[in-house]
């Protein structure tokens, strides 16, 4: 351990810190859109950096076994002629071989989504999304098993048993959300899961399945029943102050009971936290509903407790996905308030959970087909073009820290790598002009801009003693003058179509953040004095 560092001799504030572990939730699982689009090599140039810069170790995606995967193959294409009907299914795996060959050699792992169906397996088809997905109940019980156990048992043969331990396996995505993701009840996914579940332990007891990556707290008992009700959300969409209501997870106490009754395995709970609703009022008309900025982690400590309270104690806790908003078209996810607003979100929730995966790396998306133009409100944190949004730099700056936690205060961390002792800080200014208020969705980059004008400025001092003179510290800022590239892109006047040139002016301008090197003096005593303008986000990181 480095002597500038070690945590027999630092004083921070003039107290000796005492250390606990901090988890990186924020970098253990990342998503994406579809299998299919990890084929691209765009999509694969932009995880790789995900995994080198933002420290990325799992991957999420939609649609393994969709039509344009082809894994279930029941017919020979014929090309210019009818498809000839095979006497028995057969299983392809050449194009799923290539994403997961692609994820496993950018040094990352798959979080296994088993979804949706193959057309020749479902109820009811084409539910869902540009690509048209299969979310419906099997036809037949057994030959969605067949197809799960026969891929597991694939995985297993091409890259060994110890590495497919390591993955975990999600059944299904957002059942709740009927007719889209699921067309069945709440009972019928449940016999889903236990199916899927018995079948991946038979292959192996040391796979971990969980579920049921439901969609999103409520307050009120639409999902109470088999389908959803509508009309129990009225209050809910009338309600004058959503946050004084009673959020809760759905499904989970109702998943948690049928597994516990039935001795089904469950090795995570996994569901979505997006810090929003859409009730439907009395008129049937939708209302959007924002929570307040610390929804996530208000959720996080509920979730926690019922894992705790259950007969699975032991249970990881996997957000498989969150983002501020669920809309792929919500301009917010391009500005550097985004970015502030998710740094506060990951570091409130890093003792709450397993993993928090952020929804999603890339705007290599299509779940409603490409976006219009460079800045389109995608989830991703860097856009079609591969240019960094501000929530990429905020994910770098979150990645750098260390996993021993020094200090931590409303408005930032100081760690310390436990392997060489480095220092690494995070400071931002989610502003107090907001009060308890989030960030909300914009369909428009312009309607985001007032938010620039929210205040005051943030003053962060911090003493560090026991450096070593001469220790050097980089420090990086992300705020509205610094890698703010959708204003840039506003400013040019939102082009929809980049020339290569504005596509390399817009990338200069995403990365010019503010950067300099702070020096500790010979008194060994670092006066840590950063003024953080309105949504800043500051890194600060020990160079060894």
């Amino acid at each position: 351990m480095s002597a500038a560092a070690g945590s027999s001799t630092l004083l921070i504030d003039g107290r000796a810190p005492v250390e606990e572990g901090l988890r990186h939730v924020w970098s253990a699982c990342v998503g994406a859109g579809r299998a299919n689009e990890a084929l691209r090599a765009d999509w694969q140039a932009h995880f790789r950096e995900a995994v080198d810069v933002l420290g990325a170790r799992y991957v999420r995606f939609h649609g393994v076994f969709h039509d344009d995967m082809f894994v279930y193959r029941a017919s020979d294409g014929g090309g210019f002629g009818p498809p000839q009907p095979l006497a028995e299914p057969v299983y392809t795996f050449s194009y799923v071989d290539k994403v997961f060959d692609a994820v496993l050699a950018a040094g990352a792992r798959p979080f296994v989504e088993l979804g949706f169906l193959p057309r020749e397996l479902a109820t009811q088809t084409e539910t869902v999304f540009w690509w048209k997905a299969h979310c419906s109940p099997p036809q037949d019980m057994g030959r969605w098993v067949e197809l799960v156990t026969t891929t597991v048992r694939h995985w297993i043969e091409r890259y060994g048993i110890d590495e497919v331990r390591a993955w975990r396996f999600e059944v299904w995505n957002e059942p709740n959300l009927v007719p889209h993701f699921w067309t069945g009840t709440r009972t019928q996914y449940f016999e889903l899961y236990e199916a899927t579940a018995r079948a991946i332990k038979d292959i192996d007891a040391g796979l971990k399945v969980g579920g049921p990556s439901t969609s999103v707290f409520v307050p009120d008992a639409r999902y109470a029943g088999e389908t959803q009700d509508r009309s129990a959300e009225v209050a809910t969409a009338e309600a004058t102050d959503p946050d004084a209501l009673d959020w809760q997870p759905v499904w989970i106490h109702e998943f948690v009971d049928w597994c516990a009754t039935r001795d089904v395995p469950v090795d995570f709970l996994s569901t979505h936290l997006y810090p929003t609703d859409y009730a439907f009022g009395a008129d049937g008309q939708g209302r959007p509903i924002q929570r307040h900025v610390d929804a996530t982690a208000d959720d996080l400590l509920v979730m926690r407790a019922i894992i705790e309270a259950s007969p699975f104690p032991d249970a990881e806790l996997h957000i498989s996905e969150w983002s501020s908003s669920p809309s792929s078209r919500d301009r917010m996810h391009d500005t550097v308030f985004a970015a502030t607003y998710i740094t506060r979100a990951f570091l409130r929730g890093a003792a709450l959970a397993d993993s928090i995966s952020y929804w999603t790396f890339t705007d290599v998306f299509e779940e409603g087909g490409a976006g219009i133009g460079p800045f389109h409100g995608g989830f991703g944190l860097v856009n079609e073009q591969g240019i960094h949004k501000p929530t990429f730099h905020a994910m770098a700056m979150l990645a750098r820290l260390g996993d021993r936690l020094v200090l931590s205060t409303p408005h930032g961390v100081i760690t310390r790598r436990s392997e060489d002792g480095a220092l690494a800080a995070v400071f931002l200014n989610y502003p107090d002009g907001m009060g308890a208020t989030a960030i909300g969705s914009r369909t428009a980059y312009a309607e985001t801009r007032p938010l620039a004008a929210v205040g005051p400025d943030r003053a962060i001092h911090h003493t560090v003693e026991g450096l070593a003179p001469g220790t050097r510290l980089a420090l990086e800022v992300l705020d509205w003058d610094h890698g703010n590239v959708a204003e840039a892109w506003h400013r040019l006047g939102e082009p929809l179509n980049l020339t290569r040139q504005q596509t390399q002016e817009l990338r200069d301008v995403a990365d010019a953040l503010h950067r300099e090197t702070l020096v500790v003096p010979s008194s060994g005593v670092l006066e840590l004095r950063l003024d953080l303008r309105p949504w800043a986000v500051a890194s600060l990181v020990q160079e060894i």
